[in-house]
């Protein structure tokens, strides 16, 4: 990997905490889950316990293993050779495609409410959705390419976006209750998860809002001391994760019915009426622009991190050699950056096609969910094939060893599979259910099928290259 060298290392502890902050800590996976009940609590502590610790743990030993350029990719390629790598990363850069149109999707909801009633008149306008989805990659990819250094801080600074509202909506619960008790009954009963086609959408929902620390290992090369920050990011950044969806789920139950918290501007709706019926408007304006900038920084923050690996697969000759291009003044791979966000606009405008706003925000949601927890069965199995090699004293293991390691991703085996099964469910409210459907799974069948068809070109390109390279040593000889 001759051009990894040139890549600048310039993403430091602080960096790497706000990046799983700003890339795992989505406000609106508080709004959809509280949608579902005080059951989602259980909901929460089982993604945490069954999908978010094996998640955790897996990344923490594997980066350690192999902490270079590539993560995901790497890891596979390592457990399970060249094809398996391939079509991992392919899968997990793929599957981000519907991933960034989502989020904004979301964040473009929630910045209406800071304009007031003219705002709120766009709220069905598709034009205005795919315009605010298409500025804002567009400006994520000329930062990212601008450098490493221009490209971290807007992580940095989108990282309040999240923090900030969910301290402020715990707060104005807080008051509401004193004043005017819970809105929500939390008898036992009610904690206990029921299934229900209506429920399966949160329920995966709820176990795809903890992904994502996998993420800032494609940086690898970019991360100062990978081997020693990556553990303790993860340990502190995870556990904001947690306390955040936990406490702002059980904040929106408090103060609002679950009826009122759907959709994409389920979040900032909520903040609207508590702070009306406490008599405090004037927050609501600042806070749905912090929402919106929550929602900027989750599409920065894996644009930046997953653009990273068709680099490390056009160093490998899968993808063309452009691919693997550093700008020599800004030492980022440009190409791949660049590349990366004019698909994502295109997903912007795809994924609007034949539907509502809203269905078109929860086929989005659906979509990435499938495509992007397939690349965990890569991850949890690599873990488990990896244990078999010896790691050396550099190394960070999981505590408890081989059994524990081997346990804990076999658990996240087990809730992966269950995750992409709810997901492939429509939302109760969608008016076309068979065409999300087909969707969801057509697009997720030509992710895979592309993947497949262009790693087999590649190799047979890399193949007719060793083959008149020897065939121009034996005339030569």
């Amino acid at each position: 990997m001759d051009a990894v060298p040139a890549l600048k290392r310039g993403i430091r502890f602080r960096d790497l905490v706000l990046f799983y902050v700003v890339s795992g800590l989505s406000v609106r996976w508080t709004a959809m889950a509280a949608a579902a009940g005080p059951s989602i609590l259980i909901v929460w502590v089982a993604a945490l316990a069954c999908f978010f610790v094996p998640l955790a743990a897996s990344v923490m030993e594997l980066s350690s293993r192999h902490p270079e350029e590539g993560g995901l990719y790497i890891w596979t390629r390592e457990a399970f050779g060249d094809a398996s790598g391939f079509l991992a990363a392919w899968i997990y850069w793929m599957s981000n495609l519907p991933y960034f149109p989502g989020v904004l999707y979301f964040g473009a909801a929630s910045t209406l409410f800071a304009f007031g009633a003219h705002g709120r008149a766009l709220a069905g306008n598709a034009l205005y959705y795919i315009a605010f989805s298409v500025v804002w990659l567009a400006i994520i990819t000329l930062l990212n390419i601008r450098g490493i250094n221009v490209g971290k801080w807007l992580n940095n600074v989108s990282a309040l976006g999240s923090l900030l509202p969910l301290a402020a909506l715990v707060l104005l619960a807080a008051l509401s209750y004193a004043h005017y008790g819970a809105a929500t009954h939390f008898a036992a009963a009610s904690f206990i998860p029921h299934f229900t086609l209506n429920n399966a959408v949160f329920w995966s929902s709820v176990f795809f809002a903890f992904g994502g620390v996998e993420a800032g290992s494609a940086m690898g090369d970019e991360i100062q001391n990978p081997r020693r920050i990556i553990p303790w990011a993860i340990l502190v950044g995870g556990s904001v994760l947690a306390i955040g969806y936990i406490a702002g789920t059980s904040a929106l139950l408090v103060a609002l019915p679950s009826s009122a918290v759907g959709g994409p501007d389920g979040f900032v709706n909520g903040i609207h009426m508590l702070s009306e019926h406490l008599g405090i408007g004037w927050l609501m304006a600042p806070i749905a622009l912090l929402v919106g900038l929550n929602a900027v920084g989750g599409a920065a923050a894996y644009l930046s991190s997953t653009s990273r690996l068709p680099f490390v697969a056009g160093i490998h000759h899968y993808l063309p050699p452009v691919f693997a291009k550093i700008h020599p003044r800004y030492r980022t791979p440009w190409v791949a950056i660049g590349c990366y966000g004019l698909a994502g606009m295109c997903a912007a405008f795809l994924g609007q096609a034949g539907t509502s706003v809203r269905g078109a925000y929860e086929v989005l949601v659906s979509m990435a969910v499938i495509a992007y927890f397939l690349p965990y069965l890569f991850l949890f199995a690599a873990m488990i094939r990896l244990q078999s090699q010896v790691a050396g004293p550099e190394v960070r293991r999981v505590p408890g060893g081989k059994v524990v390691a081997i346990g804990l991703a076999t658990i996240g085996l087990a809730s992966t599979t269950v995750t992409i099964l709810l997901s492939a469910i429509p939302a109760a409210d969608e008016p076309n259910k068979l065409l999300a459907v087909m969707k969801v799974a057509g697009g997720t069948a030509l992710m895979v099928g592309s993947g497949v068809a262009v790693f087999l070109v590649g190799r047979y390109k890399a193949a007719e290259l060793l083959r008149q390279s020897s065939a121009s040593v034996s005339r030569n000889k």
